[in-house]
């Protein structure tokens, strides 16, 4: 069996090509060295045919460690996982990138971010990012969302308020996720721990009238197509973005932590709601971004969230592009 992590790893001329970068990047890291928590930039530009792609660092969630985590999977073993793939085994970490699209004159943001602290007190620094990155948020015409778990969605309101961030923005969802979040009663139906934020979206989102609810399969803007991805959530998402002969798949939370799912793709997560679902859906996917070869980001892969996956043997390996 291989492993493909942060360790050992060449990136060559056709790589960087398929990922819009300048030059071919060679990166060779020490065997032993861990990878740095943080990422020395903000942001990070890369092309999907003409369509110019911003990743913007929202922060971390340094989680401490949970035997519940990953169900029936001990400390012991996310830790090995993690030390595998030349992370930090301190603790859980699991870093947020917002993905922001250039259409033509049209600014497209996937997801809004965890709401400067709102989620996790290190994860505060996507507005300051994106300012750095020469995109202003008067500008974002459209906010695709995946999922309406807190570090996606409460960059959406403000702090305090709950009043909307982006009001004159299109927010875009997969119909069954809204339908799921929004229905009478179902605060009351979820575990004790979520009720406090499957209040707050009910008490909210439908007080706003810039929602498009829509079904799988359907063109949510010039070249994105939402697909299901059931599992994580009821209407969990994924977005196809294509542009001439380049695709790029934005997998939101489909493989969440590379480093403990792709070795694992059968371990299910304590956020996974339909955990035998999320499963089958991260084999499907992935196995659809092999073979048709497309390019492939994550909210919670490491900085900048892109990266290609390799089949290894019954499981997958990983390869972050390195920055």
């Amino acid at each position: 069996m291989f492993n493909m992590s942060r360790r050992g790893v060449l990136v060559s001329a056709a790589m960087a090509a398929a990922f819009g970068l300048q030059k071919p990047l060679a990166w060779i890291a020490d065997a032993h060295a861990e990878a740095p928590v943080e990422p020395t930039t903000g942001f990070y530009k890369y092309k999907v045919g003409s369509i110019e792609a911003t990743a913007v660092y929202d922060g971390i969630w340094r989680k401490p460690h949970d035997p519940a985590f990953i169900k029936g999977v001990t400390v012991d073993e996310t830790k090995a996982a993690l030390a595998k793939a030349g992370l930090t085994t301190d603790f859980m970490p699991i870093p947020l990138t917002v993905l922001v699209l250039k259409i033509g004159d049209r600014h497209i943001m996937i997801d809004a971010g965890s709401g400067v602290g709102q989620w996790q007190a290190n994860a505060t620094h996507l507005p300051a990012n994106m300012k750095a990155a020469g995109i202003d948020r008067s500008q974002i015409n459209t906010i695709l969302i995946s999922h309406f778990h807190p570090d996606h969605v409460w960059g959406l309101m403000e702090k305090g308020t709950n009043d909307a961030v982006f009001p004159e923005a299109e927010l875009v969802v997969n119909s069954a996720e809204y339908r799921f979040w929004t229905e009478p009663g179902r605060v009351e139906k979820l575990p004790e721990g979520r009720r406090a934020a499957g209040k707050r979206i009910a008490d909210v989102f439908p007080t706003w009238n810039n929602w498009r609810l829509v079904e799988s399969g359907t063109e949510v803007a010039p070249g994105i197509q939402i697909l299901e991805a059931y599992g994580h959530t009821p209407g969990h998402s994924v977005f196809l973005v294509t542009s001439g002969s380049d695709q790029l798949l934005v997998s939101n939370d489909t493989m969440y932590v590379p480093a403990l799912l792709a070795p694992h793709p059968d371990w299910q997560g304590a956020y996974d709601q339909d955990g035998p679902m999320a499963v089958t859906t991260r084999r499907k996917i992935i196995d659809r971004v092999m073979a048709d070869k497309l390019m492939i980001c994550g909210a919670h892969f490491p900085f900048p969230g892109l990266g290609t996956f390799a089949k290894d043997d019954n499981t997958y390996a990983f390869t972050p592009v390195p920055i």
